[in-house]
Order: structure tokens, then sequence, then C-alpha cells
């Protein structure tokens, strides 16, 4: 068994308000979960309106498949124009730790 996280550190565009910060972060988180089957959620910065953390994890017995689904989510997020990517944080963790 293989778990794969993610923690996207997240620059917000022109955001002035925590409620207009959730209006832009739960559709990616949503559209994470919906389109890959990870846990995904908000999960740092949540004070800060032009700030977030973003954290998934997705579990599998196949290394290449994680890494897969990893790759895909990570192109995602970075794809969306509403926000800028400063980092990614990639882990991988087995049975075996």
């Amino acid at each position: 068994m293989y778990v794969g996280t993610l923690s996207f550190d997240l620059l917000l565009g022109d955001v002035h308000s925590l409620k207009e910060k959730r209006s832009l972060v739960r559709p990616i988180v949503a559209e994470l979960q919906r389109k890959y089957a990870v846990s995904a959620a908000e999960t740092g910065s949540q004070d800060l309106h032009r700030r977030a953390e973003i954290g998934l994890a997705v579990v599998s017995g196949d290394t290449g498949h994680l890494t897969d689904v990893l790759d895909r989510c990570e192109r995602l997020v970075a794809a969306r124009p509403e926000v800028e990517l400063l980092s990614v944080r990639r882990r991988l963790h087995s049975d075996e730790d």
C-alpha cells in the first residue's frame, strides 16, 4: 500500500475577503475530489484572504498509478487562472515506512 500527499501553497488573485476566498478554494477542492477520487481540503492559511493551502491524499497499491494521479492533480491546480501556485510539496509513503 502506498499513500501520496500533495500540499499546494496558493496566492489568490483579486480577493478582498474570506468569503471571496472560499468561493475560489471550494470549487478547486471539489473538482479534485470529483475528478480524481482523492481526499482534499483547505489545510492552512485559513485566516488570510489572499493565501490558501490545499492538501490532498490518495491511496493506491501501485506507485505508477499514484504518481500519475498526483501529477494530474498538480496540473489541474497549476492551470487555474485565478490562483498562482507558489509551491507544491509531494510526499510518498509506503506501509513499510
